[in-house]
């Protein structure tokens, strides 16, 4: 990987490279560990005058912190539940982010769930490419910059997303790769439980009941997505994630604690937001904004 692209190297055959690419079945990972990633390395570089602008924008970088809500005794002491709605609907309004600590799920259970999606990605390539797939209906697929075909620069991740549906239609666990069966089965139970408790906190912020979006089925189901950013020659040049918002309700991320690649845009400006040990971060998507 060498600089960043310049019009005059539009000239080499993006569409074909990307599909060359996607038709490995093998993500960004696969493709450093077949060593093709030389002739294929174009396709990750960020445009010049996007990293001159982001280069702009890190020099003027401010210092702030996005808020963490304690969730301790959120269902036991209501005066206690009313200072925590409260934090909501203020992180909610001005940010559209907080963190939450004391959330009741085991530190074991998330540990498992980064676990189990590590050896998934260490998984023989040839037993990953069965669930390798751009089919959104799939309930269980892997691949790589879901946008690769739209986007300018291919993201330096790959990705195993796994759909769960509430009640009755639960995910058949056999679907799963056996890799993270087990954990992924604990972690959705005990994130549907987070995940209903934060609607009901949401809806308290609104002035509603507790359980009114709750009754509008925003919680009936929910996607797990397992990102994987495979050590990069040259980070400065590529991109994990592009710049987005979330369509849904709301998401609860966990971060890893080896480095800090999240960021939001507050006021203008992009801030990091530093793993906080045991805390997970929740994001308030289009959906829900649109219908408050």
């Amino acid at each position: 990987m060498g600089g960043g692209i310049d019009d005059e190297d539009q000239e080499f055959n993006r569409t074909e490279m990307l599909k060359a690419f996607d038709e490995t079945k093998a993500g960004v990972k696969g493709l450093i560990d077949s060593g093709r990633l030389p002739e294929l390395s174009k396709i990750f570089m960020r445009p010049s005058e996007e990293l001159i602008q982001d280069h702009l924008t890190t020099t003027l970088k401010i210092h702030q912190v996005v808020p963490v809500i304690d969730l301790t005794d959120v269902q036991k002491n209501p005066d206690r539940r009313k200072q925590i709605v409260e934090q909501v609907r203020a992180a909610s309004e001005t940010w559209g982010f907080f963190q939450v600590v004391n959330h009741g799920i085991p530190s074991e259970v998330v540990d498992g769930m980064i676990d189990g999606v590590e050896r998934f990605n260490d998984m023989d390539v040839e037993q990953k490419k069965k669930y390798y797939s751009r089919d959104h209906t799939r309930s269980v697929r892997y691949d790589s910059s879901y946008d690769l075909f739209q986007s300018r620069t291919a993201s330096w991740r790959d990705t195993l997303t796994i759909s769960f549906n509430s009640g009755t239609e639960s995910q058949d666990p056999h679907d799963l790769p056996p890799t993270c069966r087990e954990s992924a089965m604990e972690y959705s139970k005990n994130m549907e439980v987070l995940g209903n408790s934060v609607l009901g906190l949401l809806s308290e912020a609104l002035g509603l009941k507790t359980d009114h979006l709750k009754n509008m089925e925003c919680c009936r189901g929910h996607r797990l997505c397992s990102h994987y950013y495979p050590a990069c020659p040259l980070p400065e040049l590529a991109i994990g994630t592009t710049k987005h918002s979330d369509v849904g309700f709301f998401t609860i991320l966990v971060q890893n604690q080896i480095c800090s690649g999240l960021q939001v845009l507050y006021e203008g400006q992009w801030i990091d937001i530093h793993p906080i040990p045991g805390a997970l971060v929740v994001n308030i998507g289009d959906l829900l904004q649109q219908r408050a």
